[in-house]
């Protein structure tokens, strides 16, 4: 996954991110939250378009069911040709393009816990930036 946008991105920012195909969305989501380190506070949604700006072909709203019903295998199985995008927080608009790396599943490892991070590039993004630290 890759950080496209954010009210206080410094940098560029990305990280591989390993969950299993049957997660939910709202799993996805914990992930994700994780994975950056933010507080998990606002609401988010999970769309499906040619572009980040384009037209919302599929959208998975975070106050909606679908979100804890639809997997990531499903997800991507849907986006076949198109791309996969998170937005996190409206008001600061972290947006991340999510690809799959892998075209089958892997088999999970024995004593490995999932989702974990595997590696990531760039500086991690501060969610709210302590400003008085300059």
């Amino acid at each position: 996954m890759s950080l496209l946008h954010g009210m206080y991105a410094g940098g560029d920012w990305s990280c591989f991110l390993e969950i299993p195909a049957e997660s939910s969305l709202k799993d996805l989501h914990d992930a994700i939250q994780q994975a950056v380190e933010f507080d998990n506070d606002h609401m988010y949604e999970f769309y499906i378009a040619n572009s980040y700006r384009g037209k919302k072909l599929h959208r998975y709203d975070c106050d909606d069911d679908i979100i804890v019903d639809t997997t990531v295998a499903q997800v991507f199985a849907a986006a076949t040709g198109k791309k996969v995008f998170y937005m996190f927080d409206y008001g600061d608009s972290w947006l991340f393009q999510l690809t799959k790396s892998r075209k089958k599943p892997h088999a999970a490892e024995a004593g490995i816990t999932y989702p974990r991070v595997v590696s990531e590039n760039g500086s991690k993004p501060d969610q709210y930036p302590d400003w008085d630290e300059e």
